[in-house]
């Protein structure tokens, strides 16, 4: 037998394959990666509330891990042109979660994170959250865009 690419095509001895003789395939490490905008945020706390419990991400980690991820997707809404991708992997003992968008880039004034601003200032609380919250927090931002990436070690397996 020939396909369509003119390689031969042989059958398991004694007739076709089994289905149960495909390896299974490996784990995806990729949980969620979708674009949103301002009718997402909701739905995106959600589905991530739902599929970090999964990989071992649970109680106050859980809680806090949604609500730096909701924080920098809102920023996102708010500050970045309305729209943005993110994407939820698992990586080597941790959880990522990547945002992205093609705004306009953070003010060097919010881009630190680290000190919480005064009590009369508003907003610039996110991104200070989201080092408050996780394990790491990474950003690159420029005129074409910003990417942040936040990260939760995963408890070892017992």
């Amino acid at each position: 037998m020939e396909d369509r690419i003119g390689q031969s095509v042989r059958s398991a001895p004694g007739g076709e394959p089994r289905i149960d003789a495909v390896p299974p395939s490996p784990v995806l490490p990729v949980l969620l990666d979708r674009t949103f905008g301002h009718a997402d945020i909701t739905l995106l706390r959600h589905e991530v509330s739902r599929l970090l419990p999964v990989i071992g991400v649970t109680g106050d980690r859980l809680s806090g891990f949604v609500l730096a991820i909701n924080e920098v997707i809102t920023n996102v809404v708010l500050h970045a042109g309305g729209a943005g991708r993110i994407v939820l992997r698992r990586e080597a003992g941790s959880v990522w979660c990547v945002v992205t968008d093609s705004g306009p880039g953070i003010p060097e004034d919010y881009l630190a994170g680290r000190l919480l601003p005064g009590t009369e200032e508003i907003g610039g609380r996110g991104l200070w959250l989201a080092h408050q919250l996780c394990d790491e927090v990474t950003t690159a931002t420029g005129p074409i865009g910003t990417s942040i990436g936040l990260r939760m070690d995963l408890a070892p397996l017992s």
